[in-house]
């Protein structure tokens, strides 16, 4: 058997047809999105994050202040100073105690949310609308606004003492132990219309038909929740908590609006600390804070977002 080249003739006068671009196949890289595009986001990346962190490292282990014209390399004599005054441990465990609480408001307040006003009726869209609102409201604003309204002789004493018929006069932010409650509770109102969104998301992923079978099975709606809803909304919780955690564990503006760290230091998280510190010209020490804040969110935050990756695995 034998197979047989046909060649193909073409009239003299008469251009072979070239090959179309999409046939022909590149060559190395393509030219059409030069790397070099790259570069002014990679200047502004490098010279308000990269840079500013690498100082940050290295001034942590210096005497710079207001106080003196030089600088000098102390070594780990800050971080010495600062975890034997016992302000900054304080500091640490308000701000752990803060993120944690916030955490756990933002997302159950979110998660009832999203059940609440799942089904897609006007009604529903309206609210969800109004409880997202506080979303883009500044932060500083939602503080001065509670501030206000927290006071004893704010407005939610003179309702309260409306509907009882008696003289109320709390200091919701004037207790030591239940005051960074309130306040969580306040920075929880404000993000929890975004921990809504991201579970009505992962809620309308989740298709008919399962939950349909879960019915027929004899499933009530708890079962439903717990045992295939809750599984399949796993990448959403990751989502919320880590997003809840980093943000409560940055957290400055809503305290310092409300409480200003008070009363007797039951609020002062660590970037309050910073700031106060900072504005005494102890450049060095505040530096130092903000580095150990650096560590602890790696330490803490991360690896609870690791096991959440995990469980999403798993789930």
């Amino acid at each position: 058997m034998t197979t047989t080249t046909r060649a193909i003739v073409v009239p003299r006068g008469v251009q072979p047809p070239s090959p179309s671009p999409m046939s022909a196949r590149p060559r190395g890289r393509r030219q059409d999105h030069p790397l070099w595009f790259l570069l002014p986001a990679l200047a502004v990346l490098v010279i308000f994050f990269f840079v500013p962190t690498i100082f940050n490292f290295v001034y942590a282990f210096t005497d710079w202040s207001s106080f003196k014209s030089g600088i000098g390399f102390v070594g780990f004599d800050n971080f010495v100073s600062l975890f034997t005054s016992g302000t900054l441990v304080n500091a640490l465990r308000v701000t752990l105690v803060y993120a944690v609480l916030v955490a756990v408001f933002q997302n159950v307040f979110g998660l009832a949310l999203a059940l609440l006003l799942e089904k897609d009726t006007r009604l529903n869209r309206a609210a969800r609308v109004a409880f997202f609102v506080p979303v883009i409201m500044s932060a500083l604003a939602v503080g001065y606004i509670f501030q206000a309204l927290l006071k004893p002789e704010g407005a939610l004493n003179e309702i309260l003492g409306f509907v009882t018929g008696t003289d109320v006069s709390i200091a919701w932010l004037g207790d030591t132990t239940w005051t960074i409650v309130v306040v969580a509770l306040v920075h929880s109102w404000k993000w929890m219309g975004l921990s809504m969104l991201i579970y009505l998301a992962g809620l309308k992923t989740i298709g008919a038909d399962v939950l349909e079978a879960g019915r027929l099975d004899g499933a009530s709606w708890w079962q439903t929740l717990r045992d295939i809803r809750m599984p399949l909304l796993a990448p959403a919780i990751t989502f919320n908590v880590a997003t809840a955690l980093l943000g409560s564990m940055n957290g400055f503006d809503i305290v310092q609006a409300t409480t200003e760290g008070g009363p007797g230091g039951a609020t002062e998280l660590l970037n309050i600390f910073i700031f106060r510190t900072f504005g005494q010209g102890l450049f060095a020490q505040a530096t130092t804070m903000s580095l150990v804040l650096f560590l602890m969110v790696t330490i803490l935050a991360f690896p609870v977002i690791r096991f959440l990756r995990k469980r999403e695995d798993v789930l």
